[in-house]
């Protein structure tokens, strides 16, 4: 039995496959959006996003603090989990980037559609506003002059399976078990 089967000190082996992370990025819905105070403590908050064409678009007011935060360095990063999709548990990718904010009328009201597009197909999800969501108005609702856009491009990925895990730790521990028992 190598090391790696033996315990958690080296986790590389139960990464999650690309095309699974992409089902992942897909299908989660929130992220975890994490950034540097002026300390350069990290902070973070869950938040809406879409992923398009490998980066993940969010919104916020300016006057959030991760807004004046990117503002000063746009390094930061996000925390995506299966909890809660269809994928089941267990399935996590963090990326590390460099985050852009967005301004301009154009870049807004095409992200505004999107956000409003992917909420309205969710109506299925039980959740009361999404029920009841119409994607126009929505449209007209998030257009206020102090919202922004974000666009965040990963440059490192750390992706993790669960399942992958569980698996071998169930056939590492059955042959641990035996050897000690």
């Amino acid at each position: 039995m190598s090391d790696q089967s033996k315990n958690y000190d080296d986790v590389k082996q139960y990464r999650l496959d690309p095309e699974r992370e992409q089902e992942l990025i897909n299908s989660a819905g929130e992220c975890v959006f994490v950034w540097a105070n002026k300390a350069g403590h990290p902070i973070g908050v869950i938040t809406a996003y879409v992923p398009i064409d490998g980066k993940i678009w969010m919104t916020a007011t300016k006057e959030r603090v991760r807004i004046k935060a990117i503002a000063r360095d746009g390094r930061s990063s996000c925390v995506f989990t299966s909890k809660g999709t269809h994928m089941g548990g267990g399935k996590t990718v963090t990326y590390k980037g460099h985050t852009v904010i967005h301004d301009d009328e154009k870049t807004k009201h095409w992200f505004y559609n999107l956000l409003a597009m992917g909420m309205a197909m969710s109506k299925d999800d039980g959740n009361a506003f999404t029920k009841n969501l119409k994607p126009e108005l929505f449209v007209k609702f998030l257009d206020t002059p102090e919202r922004i856009v974000l666009e965040f491009t990963p440059e490192m990925s750390i992706p993790f399976d669960g399942d992958k895990m569980a698996a071998g730790t169930a056939e590492a521990y059955a042959q641990f078990a035996a050897e000690e028992g």
